[in-house]
């Protein structure tokens, strides 16, 4: 069965046929990282996270970008705040710490890279005087605007008449756009914690060379000292990492307008060529009626989720409702969720230990357990071809281990080769597909993983002190060649798991 997903940009069920047929190129809008990551983030994660490992499980060589935002207002806002940082690039990279120890917690697959905004300014510049000199975009007071009109195509993601849509942008910008949905491409001045922008609260955009009232960063340009707009920093890291045509772009259901059809048209208007093919897009988590976010205080953060309940639980949980269906958090829906997942575990280890046991006989033969193999893996298939079913996956596997408890429950001698199987189809489904720790190998502590690698930097440290450079050398390439990432920093070194 071939793959089929559902295109926000058709707006119908397609079969998924990527530019390459041997490779799929996939970037995801990844995290502002102002704040914690809490289960609505990363209920887009682990999908995501399972679309790639189902790409991998069908043969294609996935090519996974997934940003950080580390430019913006609401980072800015917490400079200062309880020991984040005193710049906005001291609390991003906080947080981004964060961020990749909750993904590691979750057994998340490694992406391709995680480009930052930060680091891509001169390619974000570059793109923006591409669409000014081709006359989609304008200068005005040393900040940059899309003309909306200029792109014939614009509103074809949200299926949204340009004269009907509402001002995008702060009020402050209305007086120097030409459209009122016109949006920012590059923003004068320095970024305010308040959100206005810096050339209405200083009365002169030119006067914020350093940004230091507020703790923003600012660059230089053609047209001023100042920032990049929101959705500019999507188009430039990812036609920077994967290609001006990429195959999937992934995100959650809010960025559908503006962000996303933004995206498409500045980067179609600069290159003539479509952005993406594939637009898909992950309902939000919703709790008391509202989605789960930071800035309505009403979420659950992923370490808490996984410290009280197990990663393998939290992912069951996100993982029971399709991406693209509605799903709601409570304390009730994650205890069933526990519940799944305890069963799928003790199927699993119950099959092995069958297998393994001495009452496991080469010539005994289940025909009905057998058949429950090739079922699971027939519907299984079927429910990831059909738009990332995971809902029906899971309940394929769940069949499974009624199959499995029925075959041991009624027998005093097993078929090892049904069980065999059914192992194997827990672990290739079940570890590699969804991503569960069936087997007890996957992720790790993280914490204690951490510990550790500090424990070996403070041996470094003191064979530096002691003048044996060579060994603490070698213990930094050690390091690197397991995959920790050692930078020396003036207050000390510095780390980060690759």
């Amino acid at each position: 069965m071939t793959l089929h997903v559902t295109n926000t940009l058709s707006g119908e069920r397609e079969p998924f046929e990527p530019q390459d047929p041997e490779s799929v190129l996939l970037y995801y809008c990844g995290l502002t990282v102002s704040d914690l990551a809490h289960l609505g983030h990363a209920r887009s994660w682990v999908h995501v996270d399972v679309m790639h490992r189902w790409l991998d499980h069908l043969g294609y060589d996935v090519r996974h970008v997934e940003n950080f935002t580390d430019v913006n207002e609401k980072i800015v806002a917490r400079v200062g705040e309880d020991d984040l940082g005193e710049s906005e690039a001291e609390v991003a990279r906080n947080f981004v710490s964060e961020v990749l120890t909750d993904m590691r917690s979750l057994n998340l697959l490694r992406a391709e890279v995680y480009p930052r905004v930060s680091e891509h300014v001169p390619e974000i510049v570059d793109l923006v005087e591409t669409l000014v000199e081709k006359g989609y975009a304008y200068e005005s007071n040393g900040s940059v605007y899309f003309d909306v009109t200029e792109f014939e195509d614009y509103g074809k993601l949200s299926n949204q008449n340009v004269e009907e849509m509402e001002a995008q942008g702060e009020d402050e910008e209305l007086e120097e756009k030409r459209h009122p949905a016109d949006f920012a491409l590059w923003k004068a001045g320095e970024a305010h914690p308040d959100g206005v922008s810096a050339s209405d609260a200083s009365g002169d955009s030119s006067d914020s060379s350093d940004g230091a009232e507020s703790g923003g960063q600012t660059w230089d340009s053609p047209w001023s000292e100042g920032r990049p707009g929101w959705h500019i920093e999507c188009s430039a890291m990812s036609m920077t990492h994967l290609d001006e045509t990429i195959d999937v772009h992934l995100g959650g259901q809010d960025l559908v307008f503006p962000h996303h059809e933004n995206e498409i048209a500045q980067s179609e208007a600069a290159t003539g060529q479509q952005f993406a093919k594939y637009w898909m897009h992950v309902r939000l988590l919703e709790t008391g009626g509202e989605k789960m976010s930071s800035s309505l205080q009403n979420y659950f953060t992923v370490r808490n989720a996984v410290s009280e309940f197990g990663a393998d639980a939290v992912r069951m949980f996100l993982l029971s409702t399709a991406y693209n269906n509605r799903q709601t958090y409570s304390e009730e829906t994650l205890n069933e969720a526990v519940e799944r997942w305890e069963r799928l575990e003790r199927g699993y280890d119950r099959a092995v230990e069958a297998a393994d046991s001495p009452d496991a006989r080469t010539k005994v033969a289940d025909d009905s357990l057998r058949g429950a193999v090739a079922e699971t893996r027939e519907e299984f298939a079927a429910a990831m071809n059909d738009d990332f079913n995971t809902r029906e996956a899971i309940t394929a596997l769940l069949e499974l281990v009624s199959a499995v408890n029925k075959h041991v429950d009624s027998r005093d001698e097993y078929d090892y080769r049904a069980l065999r199987d059914a192992v194997e189809t827990f672990e290739e489904l079940g570890e590699a597909v969804l991503g569960f720790d069936l087997s007890g190998e996957a992720g790790g502590n993280v914490e204690l993983l951490d510990e550790l690698v500090e424990l070996v930097l403070n041996v470094r440290e003191r064979e530096r002190d002691a003048g044996n450079y060579q060994r603490a050398d070698d213990l930094r390439d050690e390091l690197e060649a397991l995959g920790v990432e050692v930078q020396d920093t003036d207050s000390g070194a510095e780390f980060r798991l690759e």
